[in-house]
């Protein structure tokens, strides 16, 4: 009796112990994200003078002042930013899809050839080919618009999501292709009817990336988005940054934390399906 008391007491010290020590862990990785969410509510000028996290006197002026804007409002640039993510994101899983479903089911001359160029390009920076892109949609006068942002996403050019869709198809039955065929369906039907439902994690899995991505993306708009009733909130932001401006630290904070709010609510209500696609599909021989 004494012995199974003793065990059961190591196993709820040893779980407190973890508890503890993850707590800790996770104030010293969220302290910068806290002490953000905690400036936004506090007056410009106790932002650096008072550094704690419970701010000795609150104010929204920062959030008000911050969404107004200086001629445009906040609620334009978050239009611009979930325009291009949702296009972004029905780009991705059209035509990542239909790639991976190619590769993953389909037996074509040299396959093994084309997946080994597509794989090549994770590791080729995207920088590597800003310029010629740019040329490109200058020359088609598209510059100052959405479409070279979107356009590329509907042309399977981001090989991650080919290869991370290719990996979970690889380990559905393929009786089931072969089922299909006998009751005469086709290709489409297969994959539309058959393999797209079986693919669920992994389409919740890139459906999330691409929007953490898209949403967090700057430098590529920054590029093709001059117009300023065009920018995003990543653009936005910078205005607070920029030397030949005022600073205002508050608003900056503000509209920071006004920023991640689309990210975590997404990350909260699908985060089991995105562990479960992560786990079933990137482990996948």
């Amino acid at each position: 009796m004494m012995t199974a008391t003793a065990a059961a007491y190591r196993r709820i010290t040893a779980r407190v112990f973890r508890f503890i020590l993850i707590a800790l862990i996770s104030v010293v990785v969220l302290e910068p994200l806290l002490w953000m969410i905690s400036s936004s509510f506090k007056p410009e000028t106790e932002i650096f003078r008072y550094m704690g996290l419970i701010p000795r006197s609150v104010t929204l002026e920062n959030y008000i002042e911050g969404w107004m804007g200086t001629g445009i409002t906040y609620g334009l640039y978050f239009r611009n930013s979930f325009i291009i993510v949702v296009l972004a994101i029905a780009g991705n899983l059209f035509s990542c899809t239909l790639a991976a479903y190619a590769f993953a089911r389909m037996n074509f001359r040299l396959r093994g050839v084309l997946f080994a160029i597509m794989f090549s390009t994770i590791m080729l920076p995207p920088h590597a080919v800003m310029i010629t892109q740019y040329i490109f949609f200058f020359k088609l006068g598209v510059a100052n618009s959405f479409i070279p942002l979107v356009l590329p996403k509907f042309l399977a050019t981001d090989a991650f999501f080919i290869f991370l869709n290719v990996q979970f198809m690889r380990g559905i039955p393929r009786e089931l292709d072969q089922a299909a065929r006998v009751d005469g369906c086709t290709s489409w039907d297969i994959f539309s009817r058959i393999i797209l439902p079986l693919c669920q994690p992994a389409l919740v899995t890139t459906t999330i990336f691409t929007f953490l991505w898209t949403w967090n993306d700057f430098f590529p708009q920054l590029i093709y988005l001059t117009n300023p009733y065009l920018h995003t909130v990543s653009l936005a932001l910078k205005r607070y940054v920029d030397p030949d401006a005022l600073p205002a630290y508050g608003q900056m904070m503000a509209m920071s934390t006004l920023s991640i709010l689309p990210i975590m609510v997404l990350f909260m209500l699908s985060q089991k399906l995105l562990i479960e696609g992560i786990s079933t599909s990137g482990l996948k021989a």
